[in-house]
């Protein structure tokens, strides 16, 4: 930028050609926004001189030519935030808006193929920097671009919402069997709310952060009418303001920033960078804003068909946020919420939250036009698991015994036993409430890196059903884990693919089983799984668990609550939509009605686990067709199943360290995470 003249040089680097351009700042920024695909910002500092060089190119790639450049990389916290948004809003700039892409690309580790375009709309910062706690997660699975609006920049709500919709038509005529995310917070959310209604035939994935959409009932509203009436100067981190603003800013930075000594820094770091980048015109535009973005997309609501997501903090002092996701959802026909109950309006910069886990979690990523349980998954990270296993601390703590057995029928400790290779059905038992679903699978894998892939019941799939439970974050954990749909097709291509799968032929039934049932098997007469296995020469390695006796009792189950008064209004509400499993089967398999349970909590035992050895069906295929062959298979795994339960039984009550005490006792001699004993095998 030349000091004298106010004009920038800037390449513009295209397929085929190059063309450079020297002229006033204002036309230069008009020609941005005229390019045809996003332009890759990168922003170089001299450190002898305060001027900025900015490359746009439509290659994903940094230039090699550029080896001093520098890019957001996986910056994280409020400071880092604060850091990189100053950078980007340095120097006076009056618009347009325009995309960048805050990473090199692919990230750290490369992006997964077929990835989905991920358009981020920031809040009324507009900085566009809001995921910058995400940016490394969310490019190795998506290719990102980062919507940034100017301080000065006036341009209005549908002229922002006609900017982006450009984008999502071009990034949708470039891929048209993949989804377009828009990930938008508070107005941002606004706009991809207003783009889905405009765009109805798109198919677009909406992520709403806190959306704008409840102005009208927040304090943002009081706030415009106060601002109209202050006199300049005008300061944004005035005391008065601040308290009219959050009523405890002091709380709210609490939340935003993180406890400890780094408060103080990071909250004069915050307050000074706001007074750069929201000054009071700027706030006044932008209230404005949100007032008509709210209302025009309030009106609207009724044309908006896309897959959406609202992300709601329960701590959210700006909005409204918890009862305007419950409105959303019961507007919207494909809606589903995620609360947040100890997060507050600036989720996205606070820690414990994982805008990918979370949208893993609701089977929410996908590369298709329909979700593919199977080719869309993604396996949990290490971060991710070591969180799961710390909120089941209690099952933890219980100190899992794992047992298998080798091929020429010892039993050893561990999993030693297990194949090394897929494809696997282990069929077992189902305990109560599922209490030994997220111990296995998460032990399974951390001990091996074995995913084993559960079928589980269409309800917890169903976004009716999350609306009638208080929280939904075990089904997220399931699905994280690699839970699917349980139907034919989802068995068939799991094991044409080689998987782990975990299957419970017991269901419903023996998860939410009476009184005086445990460990009972609820099997269904037919071989249902024998002759699939067979087609693709899988091992079939049946499986027992014991230890819900030992973790609590059942004092009410499914005949007691039928005696209570207005419970069946509930039963049909949880088993109006429910999918009928085994419609064709007789007794008590064919009812398997969806209910709650009341169980009495215990001082944890121990969970017991044994892997019984492995059923060959390979080269058995042409045998097991014949109905007959099949049923006898199927009858000696259910068999096997019944004789891992007696064992463990049994060999339980010979385990010096059953009860909690003497785990402790051991622990405290031997260290936190020493392995403690069980009985002789």
């Amino acid at each position: 930028k030349s000091a004298t003249s106010g004009r920038i040089s800037l390449s513009y680097v295209f397929p085929g050609r190059k063309l450079k351009a020297s002229q006033p700042t204002s036309s230069l920024m008009s020609a941005t926004i005229a390019t045809p695909t996003p332009l890759q910002l990168q922003i170089r500092v001299a450190p002898e001189a305060p001027r900025t060089r900015w490359r746009a190119t439509t290659c994903r790639a940094r230039p090699a030519s550029l080896p001093d450049a520098q890019v957001v990389t996986g910056r994280k916290g409020v400071s880092e935030y604060v850091e990189a948004a100053q950078q980007l809003t340095r120097w006076p700039d009056g618009g347009p808006p325009r995309w960048f892409s805050p990473l090199e690309c692919g990230g750290a580790g490369g992006r997964i193929s077929g990835a989905p375009t991920l358009l981020y709309l920031p809040g009324i910062d507009g900085v566009g920097l809001g995921l910058i706690r995400h940016h490394e997660a969310l490019a190795k699975i998506f290719v990102l671009w980062c919507l940034h609006i100017p301080v000065k920049d006036r341009t209005s709500f549908e002229g922002l919402v006609e900017y982006v919709e450009r984008t999502v038509k071009l990034e949708s005529s470039r891929a048209p069997d993949r989804p377009v995310y828009l990930v938008g917070e508070s107005i941002g959310a606004c706009i991809a709310l207003a783009g889905a209604a405009r765009n109805r035939d798109t198919d677009l994935v909406l992520i709403l952060v806190n959306p704008g959409t409840s102005f009208h009932k927040s304090k943002l509203q009081s706030l415009s009418a106060f601002l109209d009436l202050i006199p300049e100067p005008f300061h944004l981190n005035s005391p008065e303001f601040l308290n009219f603003l959050t009523e405890n800013f002091m709380q709210m930075l609490l939340t935003f920033i993180g406890r400890g000594t780094y408060l103080e820094e990071g909250g004069q770091a915050l307050s000074e960078f706001l007074v750069d980048v929201l000054p009071r015109e700027t706030i006044v535009w932008k209230l404005q804003m949100l007032r008509i973005a709210s209302s025009f997309v309030n009106s609207r609501l009724h044309a908006v068909r896309a897959q959406t997501l609202v992300l709601a903090s329960g701590y959210d002092v700006l909005l409204p946020s918890r009862e305007e996701a419950q409105r959303l959802q019961s507007m919207l026909e494909n809606c589903r919420v995620r609360h947040f109950r100890d997060n507050g309006h600036t989720i996205l910069l606070e820690g414990g939250f994982d805008i990918v886990t979370t949208i893993k979690g609701a089977e929410y990523y996908r590369r298709s036009s329909q979700t593919d349980f199977i080719a869309d998954y993604l396996p949990p990270t290490p971060s991710e698991l070591k969180k799961i296993l710390d909120s089941f601390g209690i099952l933890n703590f219980a100190n899992l015994v794992m047992l298998s057995t080798l091929p020429d029928g010892k039993i050893v400790r561990g999993l030693a036993g297990l194949p090394e290779e897929g494809p696997v059905v282990l069929v077992g038992y189902h305990m109560l409430m599922a209490l030994e679903l997220v111990p296995l699978v998460a032990g399974v894998l951390s001990s091996t890196g074995i995913n084993l892939r559960g079928l589980g019941h269409p309800f917890l799939f169903n976004k009716y059903s999350e609306q009638l439970l208080p929280e939904s974050s075990l089904f997220d954990v399931c699905r994280i884990l690699g839970a699917v749909p349980v139907t034919t097709f989802n068995f068939y291509k799991l094991l044409s693919e080689k998987h782990f799968v975990l299957l419970y032929p017991g269901g419903a039934r023996e998860v939410l089983h009476r009184k005086g049932e445990e460990y009972k098997l609820f099997w269904p007469e037919q071989p249902e799984f024998v002759r699939m296995a067979s087609r693709f020469g899988a091992k079939i390695i049946p499986f027992g668990v014991v230890g819900e006796d030992d973790i609590c009792d059942v004092l009410l189950d499914y005949n007691d609550l039928l005696k209570l008064p207005f419970y069946d209004i509930m039963d049909k509400k949880l088993n109006k939509d429910s999918v009928k499993l085994r419609a064709d089967c007789t007794g008590e398999i064919q009812n398997q009605p969806i209910h709650p349970m009341v169980v009495l909590p215990k001082v944890p035992g121990r969970f017991y686990f044994i892997f019984g050895k492995p059923i060959e069906t390979r080269g058995r295929e042409m045998e097991l067709t014949e109905k007959e062959n099949a049923q006898h298979m199927y009858l000696h795994v259910k068999s096997e199943v019944e004789n891992c339960i007696k064992y463990l039984k049994e060999k339980r009550e010979e385990d010096p360290y059953r009860s909690i005490l003497p785990r402790l006792l051991y622990q405290a001699v031997h260290g936190h995470n020493a392995e403690i004993p069980t009985f002789e095998l």
